[in-house]
């Protein structure tokens, strides 16, 4: 059983998510700090400690940033509860070992296990290459956020392997993190080509790329993109040279 955070440390992670949530609603709606501030009254130092983790801030001031954000001062400082912690979201670019390890987890805690991308099929009636090339990645995006909706609804317990992109949508993103445990899948470069090869699946590398050589280094690539977001989840495993079991016992220890 984990130990519980010292008070000091549960104080300063709540402070810190507080701030994911302010600094995720401004990507999402394309607003600058300088815009919330001055729509908030608020000042840009002011937020800028807020959306670090680093300031407290009285009541009244955040206030003014919930009604400048059109949210309600009950939803920004919620805090984060068992539903949360009930649900696991492994994360991670394809070949990290998602869909494997994720079938085995929900396994062993008896709860469902949910492929996001299925889901997102189902919303779309189509397969994802289909649901790709009929209607583009916004399209794509926003079936995705449905569906992830619709799991979450129905789902008080699950574990969800998400799709490698969902990262770079903040807003579904954010709402992933809100209401489940994340865990960032990480494998190396090299490691990730093997299994996508082994998977058959070069989706998104062929077509636009020609060869092996090629396809890694947009691997390293897109790691490189979204390694930011990736670690804002509050657990990260490197797959890389172990197996699925050695995986999950380290993963069943580390979770809350």
């Amino acid at each position: 059983m984990n130990a519980p955070l010292p008070t000091e440390a549960q104080d300063a992670l709540y402070l810190g998510r507080l701030g994911e949530r302010v600094r995720a609603w401004r990507n999402a709606h394309g607003m600058t700090r300088r815009l919330l501030a001055g729509a908030s009254g608020v000042s840009e130092r002011y937020l800028a400690q807020l959306e670090a983790g680093r300031g407290n801030i009285s009541v009244l001031l955040l206030r003014r940033v919930a009604r400048a954000m059109r949210v309600s001062v009950e939803e920004l400082v919620r805090e984060e509860g068992a539903a949360r912690s009930a649900r696991v979201a492994l994360i991670g670019l394809r070949g990290a070992g998602k869909s494997t390890l994720g079938a085995k987890l929900a396994q062993a805690l008896g709860v469902p296990f949910v492929e996001l991308d299925r889901e997102v099929e189902k919303e779309a009636g189509a397969k994802l290459g289909e649901v790709f090339a009929l209607y583009g990645q916004d399209a794509f995006r926003r079936f995705e956020r449905r569906a992830l909706e619709r799991v979450l609804d129905e789902n008080e317990r699950a574990v969800i392997a998400t799709g490698g992109g969902l990262v770079t949508d903040p807003s579904t993103y954010e709402l992933l993190l809100e209401r489940c445990f994340c865990v960032w899948l990480k494998a190396s470069p090299q490691e990730h080509m093997s299994r996508v090869v082994a998977q058959g699946d070069m989706r998104p590398f062929s077509g636009r790329l020609q060869g092996r050589s090629a396809a890694l280094e947009e691997i390293r690539r897109l790691l490189a993109d979204r390694e930011r977001a990736y670690a804002r989840a509050p657990l990260a495993l490197d797959t890389s040279g172990r197996t699925v079991r050695q995986t999950l016992q380290e993963l069943r220890k580390a979770l809350p």
